[in-house]
């Protein structure tokens, strides 16, 4: 299987007047020119802005391309990756108001609420804009419009949130929490390479990863023990991915999680962790949780804080 890269400026909608950058890195057939449906789609949101650390390791894995190829390695090459970048930056500072409308100038949000699913609804758009423009790309470079090769198996959802991406993924935990799948019993989709609708994007998520989140301000990890116990209650129903469960794994280093000057990050995490080990055990298994520390024995450093994307066991 070969593979189409790239980094694309992405518009939320056509009336925007912003853009996301994406680092996409699609599974293609060289043989029949054609797009392929992945095993899944592991979306990564990015974090803040670092620069002018002069640290290769940092430089390295700031660039979005990298973090894709990093994520191929990780989960493998039958998945498609999708590093996004906030569309807006005050100075160094991601601000995914699209996703999270509660956020202040400087990214950190006063509240995730569910109402309207915007960072679904924002992730589905973004995905959607940025397939067609990797289709137009790779069009261009061949006699016959590019296609797409049909799977059997409809793609799973991976969610990643590194440092300030952590937000997103807290605002996607919430809508997953409030997702009402009663109207959709018994309708099968259409196996395509991407969710064409938001419900479809948050059933198929199998997996959360939190990649050393932190903020300077509380919401760094979602605490909200209802949101928790509504996703577990839908597992055990069986609704979405309820036959394959969700899996939340939580990556740190002592740059987040053994700061004494932030300390409510630790105290965020141990609380989403005991809550979802608490759900865990009412779900018979069906929603799972895993916390890895890196780097144990070094002291914080801001290296460590981006070396952990490259060595994260996801396993």
């Amino acid at each position: 299987m070969d593979r189409w890269s790239g980094v694309l400026k992405v518009q939320l909608d056509p009336n925007s007047i912003n853009y996301c950058r994406i680092a996409a890195s699609l599974c293609f057939s060289s043989t029949s020119k054609s797009l392929i449906v992945p095993s899944a789609n592991a979306i990564f949101f990015n974090g803040d802005r670092v620069e002018g650390t002069r640290n290769p390791v940092v430089q390295r894995l700031s660039d979005s391309q990298k973090i894709a190829e990093v994520l191929v390695s990780k989960f493998g090459v039958s998945v498609n990756a999708w590093v996004i970048e906030a569309s807006i930056f005050n100075g160094p500072f991601a601000v995914y108001k699209d996703f999270i409308p509660s956020v202040n100038r400087y990214g950190e949000p006063q509240s995730y609420s569910p109402i309207g699913f915007p960072a679904s609804t924002s992730t589905i758009s973004l995905l959607s804009n940025c397939l067609q423009q990797a289709k137009n790309v790779i069009s261009r470079g061949q006699s016959q419009p590019c296609s797409t090769s049909v799977s059997a198996t409809q793609p799973r959802t991976l969610i990643l949130g590194f440092s300030k991406g952590g937000t997103v993924v807290n605002q996607l935990v919430s809508e997953l929490g409030s997702l009402e799948d009663k109207s959709l019993s018994g309708v099968q989709e259409e196996i395509e390479i991407i969710p064409r609708t938001k419900q479809s994007l948050l059933r198929s998520v199998t997996e959360i990863h939190y990649v050393d989140v932190g903020l300077n301000s509380c919401g760094a990890y979602i605490t909200d023990q209802n949101v928790i116990r509504r996703i577990s209650k839908r597992l055990v129903d069986g609704a979405g991915a309820g036959r394959r469960g969700i899996r939340f794994l939580l990556h740190g280093t002592p740059r987040q999680w053994r700061d004494s000057r932030r300390g409510w990050i630790r105290d965020e995490k141990d609380k989403l962790r005991r809550l979802l080990e608490d759900e865990g055990g009412r779900s018979g298994g069906k929603l799972k949780v895993c916390e890895r520390l890196y780097f144990a024995d070094r002291p914080p450093d801001m290296q460590m804080h981006f070396e952990v994307i490259e060595k994260m066991d996801v396993s």
